[in-house]
């Protein structure tokens, strides 16, 4: 697409959502604001004369009506919840899905059509999630107009945050520029995100694996270090880049969108990592996976060994973590060390705790020069598990076999 054209379609979307944010509430307004905002993500990421991406639209549009009948009659229970987590995976599964991109014609940018087919992951999280709000009693039932609004609200459809329809309700419903700050607040966050997409991951990118290492000459292992740090660089502005700007859109017409990063270089070990890292997808794992599975084995294995059953669901949501980013066996081992990063930590602080005592322990943890070395080694461990991330196996061979000691 036309930078140009993306630029006044992004400013006319944002225009007439402030527009109609702040008019009266009511059918009328959402349902013009959910119809706003399926026209904007067609335009957006689905390129106008392709019929088969425009039938997936329509594919999701239906899906989402579907739920919300299944929602209405179930009271957010059963099938509302397992509907899209279905379709994710069927997505995921079957390679006509995961390789349509390649057969479309004329050569537009990867981001569109990736980013129609990523989007379903966020689509599947958001409204699976938001029949735990409906089930729990965290929110009313939504009118069929709200519900599509928040389903295909366009900033966060392609990359999300994953943002919850709490949030978003009280956004529409208060239009309290308190909870989004000023507009100029908001225009300066899309146009830092704008920066960090844009271009500084194009920076970084040139110096990661493709970039940098897999130019056909020999590299000493020191390019290789240089690689794993700037692809982790790359990968931290291009997500939280793309993060940015969808919260910064949001917050000038009005609508708060969660958080999806907290200064992750600064975490000291890998379970701060999670809780600076792609922060919605962890609490969406959390409270789908952790909780429940975490409490349902701590009663099955007993009082003794609820340590050893925290465990064992902290290694379950890392692992499907992994297999949720892609099909090859190297996510899955992005996973296995994700996993055994939060649970060497949560052992590892169990025994610290009572090897120290609660006075030692609090000063160790004080410590400015632990406190250093921890944040060193957690974005060191960080930055090296994406190169699982990054990379297949047959690719990481290739990069071994470009090295040279001398």
């Amino acid at each position: 697409m036309d930078v140009i054209a993306v630029t006044l379609g992004a400013g006319l979307y944002i225009g007439l959502g402030r527009w109609l944010i702040s008019s009266r509430p009511g059918t009328l307004r959402d349902a013009l604001f959910a119809l706003l905002n399926i026209a904007a993500v067609y335009a957006l990421f689905f390129p106008f004369g392709y019929l088969t991406l425009a039938t997936v639209l329509v594919a999701y549009v239906g899906l989402a009506v579907a739920q919300y009948l299944v929602l209405r009659a179930g009271g957010g229970t059963g099938w509302a919840f397992a509907m899209p987590i279905a379709a994710l995976i069927t997505i995921k599964s079957f390679p006509y899905f995961a390789d349509a991109s390649t057969a479309l014609p004329g050569g537009e940018p990867i981001l569109v059509v990736t980013g129609a087919m990523i989007g379903i992951s966020y689509f599947a999280f958001r409204t699976s999630y938001l029949t735990l709000e409906v089930r729990n009693g965290f929110v009313a039932m939504p009118t069929l107009w709200r519900y599509l609004s928040f389903c295909f609200f366009a900033p966060t459809m392609a990359v999300g945050p994953i943002n919850r329809y709490s949030t978003f309700q009280n956004s529409i419903d208060k239009a309290n520029a308190a909870e989004t700050g000023p507009p100029a607040r908001a225009a300066l966050r899309l146009l830092i995100g704008a920066v960090k997409f844009r271009f500084l991951a194009g920076i970084f990118d040139q110096l990661s694996y493709a970039g940098l290492l897999l130019d056909g000459h020999p590299h000493h292992p020191v390019d290789l270090l240089i690689g794993i740090i700037a692809y982790y660089l790359f990968l931290y502005c291009n997500f939280s880049g793309f993060c940015d700007m969808a919260i910064g859109a949001a917050g000038l017409m009005g609508i708060s969108v969660e958080e999806n990063f907290k200064n992750p270089f600064a975490a000291r070990n890998m379970r701060d990592f999670w809780n600076r890292w792609h922060v919605t997808l962890g609490m969406y794992m959390r409270d789908v996976v952790f909780t429940p599975m975490s409490k349902n084995l701590s009663r099955l294995l007993g009082s003794r060994s609820i340590n050893h059953a925290t465990a064992i669901a902290i290694a379950t949501v890392f692992v499907l973590i992994g297999v949720w980013h892609g099909p090859g066996l190297n996510f899955v081992a992005f996973g296995v060390m994700h996993a055994f990063g939060v649970v060497f930590v949560h052992y590892y602080t169990i025994a610290l705790k009572s090897r120290l005592g609660r006075d030692r322990f609090r000063a160790y943890n004080a410590s400015p020069w632990i406190h250093a070395a921890a944040i060193t080694l957690t974005f060191l461990y960080a930055a090296t598990s994406h190169f699982l991330f990054a990379n297949s196996f047959a690719e990481m061979a290739e990069i071994f076999s470009v090295l040279r000691w001398s």
